[in-house]
């Protein structure tokens, strides 16, 4: 999958990738909200591994996406099936160092509608912790609709956390 915007190129991410998205990935405040732990320097390799091992459309794997600004990697979305015909999940992660100047909201914007024009997708969702109000505010911006905020329903880092389930249909697009 290959898309350009008006200001990012966006990919599949590549080997040559890792220290960009090891920048994203070492920030603690950054994956404060994720399913995993801020990377370091002994684990990243293998993290990153992780995501090139895994890019299809299949069940239990991801494609995972590079945006890219001016040759530097400055997020990742990563897109999977759920277990329902023709309907995935998204997630994403930007690096702090570029945020409020709306690239993340280009570059969803842009795989939404691709997604949902070129790979015929029905349903697109976004599951997240609640407490992640910029991820949110982010869902709501590109048209999708908070479906679903669930009390502490998901065990992550040793606590309870709620969620927000987002979700989207072609006829939602703006």
């Amino acid at each position: 999958m290959q898309i350009k915007t008006q200001r990012l190129k966006i990919r599949t991410l590549q080997n040559s990738d890792l220290n960009d998205i090891f920048d994203i990935y070492k920030n603690e405040e950054t994956c404060k909200y994720l399913l995993h732990n801020a990377w370091n320097e002994k684990n990243k390799n293998e993290e990153f591994k992780q995501k090139l091992s895994k890019q299809s459309l299949e069940k239990d794997f991801a494609i995972n996406l590079a945006c890219i600004l001016d040759d530097v990697v400055i997020g990742e979305i990563n897109i999977w099936n759920i277990d329902m015909k023709d309907s995935v999940e998204i997630g994403y992660c930007f690096n702090s160092k570029y945020s409020s100047k709306g690239y993340a909201t280009e570059a969803l914007m842009a795989i939404v509608k691709s997604l949902f024009m070129n790979k015929k997708i029905h349903r697109i969702q976004a599951n997240m912790d609640a407490r992640n109000l910029v991820s949110a505010k982010l869902c709501e911006k590109i048209g999708m609709r908070k479906e679903a905020h669930f009390i502490k329903d998901f065990w992550n880092k040793d606590e309870w956390t709620d969620s927000f389930i987002y979700g989207m249909l072609v006829s939602d697009l703006k």
